[in-house]
Parts: structure tokens; sequence; C-alpha cells
């Protein structure tokens, strides 16, 4: 029987579930879970709705942008962006005059779908923050984005 080599825990924790980063895991894991269950009564994945809510906030980025922004590889945004274009939800250039990135763009169907899925996705959302008190949601999202910041490269 092997013992287990003992690595001190950057905060008191007793179990692996009190670790930080088990805890967010398991909120992501959870709130990934609600939007798959509810976008696929849209009709949509969770990188497609992303990248549908992208281009309503900024129309003509390309794939490479949509990547970045969805948090997949640029192979993995090129299948989103052929399905959500196979689904008549997008316009995308077959060539471009400038440069070599091909804009995309939201059509109106396009459009009416992500207003089904956004108002399921924020439904999800404000099911999830109604957990906690109001007061405290503003220093949370500012723990997250500081937690985030602190492991970029």
């Amino acid at each position: 029987m092997e013992d287990r080599v003992h690595v001190p825990s950057p905060h008191p924790a007793s179990h692996i579930t009190e670790h930080v980063g088990y805890r967010l895991k398991r909120a992501a894991a959870a709130l990934r879970g609600a939007m798959d269950k509810a976008l696929r009564e849209q009709g949509l994945t969770v990188p497609q709705y992303s990248c549908l809510e992208l281009l309503d906030e900024r129309p003509g980025l390309s794939n490479a942008d949509l990547a970045r922004g969805t948090f997949v590889t640029r192979q993995s945004a090129n299948v989103v962006l052929r399905g959500l274009k196979d689904a008549g939800l997008i316009t995308r250039a077959d060539v471009t005059d400038h440069g070599r990135a091909l804009p995309v763009h939201l059509t109106p169907a396009g459009r009416q779908r992500l207003h089904a899925a956004r108002t399921a996705v924020y439904a999800i959302e404000e099911r999830m923050i109604e957990a906690i008190p109001r007061r405290r949601l503003a220093a949370l999202l500012a723990d997250l984005d500081t937690m985030a910041d602190a492991l970029a490269e």
C-alpha cells in the first residue's frame, strides 16, 4: 500500500470538495448542464449560443475572435460556425476584401433564435444569482475576475 504524499493546502481544507477549484468546477458544471438542457430545446449548443451572443454584440467578428470569445479552438469554432450557417442563423462571406478574416453576421432567423435562447439562459442565470444575497453579487463577480486574472498568462 502506497503512502499518500502530503502537500500543504493553499487554504484550510480537510477534503478536496472544500477547495476553491473544486467548487468553481462544480458551479461551472451545474451551469453548463442547465444551459445544455435549455439550449437543446432551442436547437443550439452552448458554444453556438455563445457565438450568437457575441455576434449580436459585435457583428462582423472573425472566426479567431469568436474562438477566443467562446473559449474554444479555432477548429472547434469552424465546426460551430458551420452548424450555425447550415441552420441559416449566420452569414459568413466566402471571400473578404482585405486580410484573411471572414466576417460573420447574424441573420434575422439568428436574431430570433438568439432571443428565445437568451430568455432561457437568462432565466437560468437569474435562478443561480437569486441563491445569493443581491448585495454580494458585485463582490462575487469582482472576485471571479480577480481569480481569472491571477491565472492569466
